[in-house]
């Protein structure tokens, strides 16, 4: 019940007020993006945790001039895979192997399934796929925002390609899906501060097939 109490006072925050959130609830929310689950558990995707000003600056004109951009906190810039390749796919099997400690048949079967799979897909499909799995993970550190009692406000109006140059993306084999800027209410300037959350009615929304 705390969670859904959590979900209910959160909405898209239209102003914020530039106070700090402390950096271990950023920690956090950032640890609740980690854990999400993602596609053959590959997180195709990094997170970008923007504090500095001047680079805010620079990226606020280039998503629709929306204040929050420059008025939060900290933004958080959820850049997704270009494509998928032998070296990310492997890493991510490496990795998983090195962690548990062992190798498993089927699991290395599988690898070498989404070898043949991915990297021979077209690079606009593969971002798209991983543009999806960073929206996971990036709907978990909304939530993970609301346990905290910090706003955040999920940003789409922005230009991606512009984004990538400020960032240097394209460079590091990424592209932006999704801006997450994390902050606190302005109150007196935020016009959707104080109207009532609408919602469909569960039964327009859920099917239950049995």
């Amino acid at each position: 019940m705390e969670l859904l109490d959590k979900l209910k006072w959160r909405y898209a925050a239209k102003a914020m007020n530039g106070k700090k959130v402390a950096e271990d609830k950023i920690a956090r929310i950032l640890e609740a993006a980690r854990l999400s689950p993602t596609s053959s558990g590959l997180q195709p995707f990094e997170v970008f945790v923007i504090k500095n000003q001047e680079i805010k600056e620079k990226i606020r004109p280039v998503a629709w001039n929306q204040s929050v951009i420059t008025d939060c906190s900290h933004l958080l810039v959820f850049a997704a895979w270009d494509t998928y390749t032998a070296d990310r796919i492997n890493y991510m099997f490496d990795l998983t192997n090195d962690i548990r400690g062992f190798k498993n048949e089927g699991w290395e079967n599988y690898r070498q399934m989404l070898l043949k799979l991915y990297p021979q897909k077209d690079a606009e499909e593969n971002f798209n796929h991983a543009a999806k799995q960073a929206y996971i993970a990036f709907a978990n550190a909304i939530t993970a925002a609301a346990y905290e009692g910090v706003d955040a406000t999920p940003l789409e109006g922005f230009e991606p390609d512009a984004v990538d140059k400020i960032l240097g993306l394209r460079e590091k084999g990424l592209r932006s899906a999704v801006l997450l800027p994390i902050g606190y209410r302005e109150e007196d300037k935020d016009w959707l501060v104080n109207l009532k959350k609408v919602r469909k009615p569960m039964e327009d929304l859920v099917t239950v097939i049995e």
